[in-house]
């Protein structure tokens, strides 16, 4: 029985890419720097030892050039590994997905860079008068948390949703799940869907806040990205044309627009997002793919530069790893992966343009190293080999190359 179990550790990028320097982010190591951060705090050394043994402290080693410390006396690894370039521009969520299911962008998303008065005023003057809204606050660069700190309490009083960007092709609004309406919300993210479909804007997040002030204001559950589309059929496509099923647990099948995907489950959190992945795993049948985004590591850690605390949160998936790999069966192939870096010891509060790992697990398969991959397609082509699809348009198969 041949099923594939894709699990994206978001964000979780292992430093080196060749072209970060274009991007500003020469230097960038979301695994090593969380890794020197935990050295240097009374903590003590990153604790993953299920992780190491498929391999992603060796994977971080040969994207980098440098071993992380407290794994200088890693094991050998029990499965594939190695580490993928990503070839499309940008270092976007959906570019990173779409890539390593084999449709790879060559030209990049749009992007609002001004910092200050980021969007145009005809599109927020069409959002206003679309969406009934009485205006608008933010319309800048910022980090979710910090905007609706800041603005939080003048979005209640005017019933002016938050919209904010940053150095992703992104369109955020927060608003008040109580005071403005979680269903409204999602509603004023479509009409700017719509909207944005000139700037070749990858994303629109609805992101819901609770909270009475400052002090407890905090995004809840219910986020929900609109993403555009993917330009081509993808892995989840060729799935599905074969007869399988795509089981899309968290963001999945928001990030590929619900192209290719049977069956979405929602879950806010890693252990909500683990367990849902077992009970799809417990029901996936012959020739269906499971895929998993991890978004805490991003969202949470990355983005709020929480070296610390992304190293907590990679230790507890870590512990309860072995309920994955215990659910396994003969003929499963698990990959995990990432989608780009989000380096928190770096400056600004974005993504980090870095390679990613690559490590495959399952029943009988023969560990080995699988070098640099010169594209994040490799990845899908060696799940469509797995589970006997047509070659996908992009990558080569890591398990026979």
């Amino acid at each position: 029985m041949a099923r594939a179990i894709w699990l994206v550790l978001d964000s979780l990028g292992i430093g080196g890419a060749v072209d970060a320097a274009d991007y500003g982010d020469a230097g960038a190591d979301t695994f090593g720097h969380i890794a020197d951060a935990c050295g240097h705090a009374p903590r003590g050394s990153l604790c993953i030892p299920n992780l190491t043994r498929l391999g992603l402290p060796q994977a971080h080693a040969l994207a980098s050039g440098r071993t992380a410390p407290g794994f200088e006396d890693m094991p050998a690894a029990q499965a594939l590994w190695g580490c993928m370039d990503e070839r499309a521009r940008g270092k976007d969520t959906p570019s990173g997905h779409w890539e390593s299911a084999g449709v790879t962008l060559h030209e990049p998303f749009g992007l609002f860079e001004a910092a200050q008065d980021s969007f145009p005023a005809a599109l927020l003057q069409a959002l206003v008068e679309d969406a009934g809204l009485p205006g608008v606050l933010g319309n800048c660069h910022a980090s979710g948390t910090d905007i609706i700190a800041r603005q939080g309490e003048a979005h209640i009083a005017s019933g002016k949703p938050i919209v904010y960007t940053s150095a992703d092709s992104v369109f955020q609004i927060a608003a008040h799940e109580e005071a403005f309406g979680l269903e409204r919300l999602y509603q004023v993210c479509r009409i700017a869907r719509a909207l944005l479909a000139p700037y070749n804007i990858g994303r629109v997040i609805a992101r819901p806040f609770i909270g009475h002030g400052p002090d407890d204001f905090r995004r809840t559950g219910n986020r929900h990205d609109y993403a555009l589309p993917p330009p081509r059929p993808t892995l989840l496509d060729a799935v599905c044309a074969q007869g399988g099923q795509v089981h899309a647990v968290g963001k999945i099948s928001d990030i590929f627009a619900a192209r290719g995907v049977s069956r979405a489950l929602l879950a806010s959190g890693h252990d909500a997002l683990l367990d849902a992945t077992l009970v799809a795993l417990a029901q996936a049948g012959e020739g269906d793919l499971v895929a998993t985004n991890f978004v805490d590591f991003d969202s949470v850690y990355g983005h709020r530069r929480d070296a610390l605390g992304y190293a907590a949160a990679l230790e507890h998936f870590d512990a309860r790893l072995p309920e994955l790999l215990a659910a396994l069966r003969p003929g499963d192939l698990l990959v995990l992966s990432a989608d780009h870096g989000c380096d928190p010891s770096w400056p600004g509060s974005d993504h980090t343009r870095e390679r990613v790992p690559l490590l495959a697990f399952g029943p009988g398969l023969a560990p080995r190293a699988l070098g640099r991959r010169a594209s994040f397609a490799d990845l899908g082509q060696g799940i469509a080999t797995h589970l006997g699809l047509p070659p996908l348009a992009a990558g080569r198969c890591f398990l026979t190359d």
